[in-house]
């Protein structure tokens, strides 16, 4: 079963369902004991009463410090959930006649970063359903096509069309913040980068630049300024790197799905990925898909 987004009381839920052929005792074993979650689980885990802690291995994308937790539910063969810093995960194991029926729900804290939440829990239970059966598990090493699935499958990618003009903030996972700086302008300092405009827009001149958070330039109609394009980059230790694109006194579906589509290939940029010629059908897709939703 695909991953389903749902939002509970202004909070975003995904929620996973799994059929194993296998007891709900077994199940439980290795979705709860520290040495059969290693096997699976993102990050090594130690339980201590009631207080769980959680490191990541060398090799993740983040610092291998991944903060502490609570255990809040405790029922055995049926229900274990806990908190990991801020999100909370519920493991629910419902027997069945040929097995039992594993429903996995993570509430977390940034709607955004269910994009690569969701591909990064299939893959868990991938591993967990592979410890269960006795099988070798080899772990995927193409992550955008996935991301970029559930991305589109849950409209985090969709821009705003808002009184000030566009906006669009989007999910960059764990890229450094230097790293994205350096990508976007490509050591370029005096001119507006070329990576930072889409083809349809003429760029002006810089008004602002505080690497590697900020770059700020004028764009133009028939050679006069008609506002400014922002780039602002943030990071959260444990949460990721994102990006908010503004574009002031732009209105409309044509420039929605210039954005859109800019923001498309900047992502794949960042996970390693360059796109090009211009993908003409693709911005006249979402343009006649913006223009329908109004």
């Amino acid at each position: 079963m695909d991953a389903e987004l749902q939002m509970i009381e202004g909070k975003p839920v995904l929620r996973f369902e799994r059929r194993l052929r296998h007891s709900p005792e077994k199940v439980w074993r290795v979705v709860t004991e520290p040495a059969e979650m290693k096997h699976w689980f993102p990050a090594e885990v130690t339980i201590d009463g009631q207080k769980m802690r959680f490191t990541f291995p060398d090799a993740a994308p983040v610092d291998a410090d991944g903060g502490e937790g609570e255990l809040l539910e405790n029922d055995p063969p049926k229900v274990f959930a806990f908190r990991w810093i801020n999100d909370v995960l519920r493991f629910e194991i419902l027997p069945r006649e040929d097995g039992c029926l594993l429903v996995f729900t993570a509430v977390v804290t940034n709607k955004l970063s269910v994009g690569r939440d969701a591909p990064g829990w299939t893959t868990c239970l991938d591993a967990l359903e592979a410890r269960v059966n006795g099988t070798e598990f080899e772990a995927p090493t193409e992550w955008l096509e996935r991301i970029e699935h559930y991305i589109a499958k849950f409209g985090l990618d969709e821009g705003t069309d808002e009184p000030q003009g566009i906006k669009f903030v989007r999910d960059l996972v764990w890229k450094p913040l230097d790293e994205v700086w350096q990508l976007l302008t490509e050591g370029t300092e005096d001119t507006v980068p070329t990576r930072a405009a889409h083809p349809g827009l003429t760029p002006g001149k810089i008004t602002k630049a505080e690497p590697p958070r900020l770059l700020e330039y004028e764009w133009l109609h028939d050679g006069e300024p008609q506002g400014v394009v922002r780039w602002e980059f943030d990071h959260v230790p444990l949460q990721g790197t994102t990006v908010t694109l503004s574009q002031e006194n732009a209105h409309g579906p044509e420039a929605l799905a210039a954005w859109h589509v800019h923001l498309e290939l900047f992502f794949a940029a960042t996970q390693g990925e360059i796109r090009c010629p211009w993908p003409e059908d693709r911005e006249e897709e979402l343009a006649k898909r913006y223009s329908e939703r109004g």
